[in-house]
């Protein structure tokens, strides 16, 4: 970690007009916990259907996508990263830094609602909402790693994202089933089974695999991603 490296990319990250996006997706997430609240529809299905289909389903990779690719791609694409370049920094400290601000800024914007969310609608019952936490914390990290990676080698890093969260694990994950071996979401969801009791949450994915498989892909995102900087010269070419 280098304290100056993760000022600067906290500062030029939440000062980015895509932060209204990492506000309103878990407001609404929250906003729809109190309507189900106000309804009469807060109980366990409710709670766990809601944090299936939007925190983890939707909102998850969403975030993901803007924390990981925001802390280093716009710096590649307008070249201000080659002033960071310059300096007596290792590359792989700077990557493992931005790594760390991607996934606590998912820590705040992605568990911390979940569980708020969870909670209003079910309070601890069968641990949904520490469930559900725990796996939004674990999939937020794998997601900042591979988005970032993303950012590194690719000019198309907000395409590629979103083609992998919606085609991918959205719409091919629901449609064939080995697919979901490879899903981060999934990955996620089979922690939350893990920890919660809840009859209604059946994952799809063993947490043998699951587990072992969001540390894999996180250290070797984050090593690619500290390798595949090295090659970026001061000139700006590759």
């Amino acid at each position: 970690m280098n304290g100056v490296v993760a000022g600067i990319t906290y500062r030029a990250v939440l000062g980015r007009r895509r932060i209204l996006l990492l506000v309103l997706l878990p407001l609404a997430l929250v906003g729809m916990a109190l309507l189900l609240r106000m309804v009469g529809s807060a109980d366990e299905r409710s709670a766990v259907a809601l944090m299936q289909s939007f925190a983890i389903g939707t909102m998850l990779p969403l975030l993901g996508l803007i924390a990981g690719t925001d802390v280093i791609a716009p710096e590649i694409d307008d070249g201000t990263v080659l002033h960071l370049l310059s300096k007596p920094i290792s590359r792989p400290v700077i990557i493992q830094t931005k790594f760390a601000v991607a996934a606590s800024l998912l820590a705040l914007f992605a568990a911390v609602p979940t569980f708020v969310s969870a909670w209003l609608l079910v309070g601890t019952e069968s641990g949904v909402a520490g469930g559900f936490t725990v796996g939004a914390l674990c999939g937020g990290i794998a997601y900042a790693a591979v988005f970032l990676l993303l950012g590194v080698i690719t000019k198309h890093a907000v395409t590629i994202g979103i083609i992998y969260a919606l085609v991918w694990e959205g719409l091919i994950g629901n449609l064939v089933s080995g697919v979901r071996q490879f899903s981060v979401q999934q990955w996620a969801k089979s922690i939350a089974d893990q920890i919660s009791s809840s009859p209604f949450l059946t994952a799809d994915v063993k947490p043998g695999f699951a587990i072992p498989a969001l540390i894999v892909v996180t250290v070797a995102a984050v090593v690619w991603a500290g390798q595949r900087l090295r090659s970026f010269s001061l000139t700006g070419d590759e």
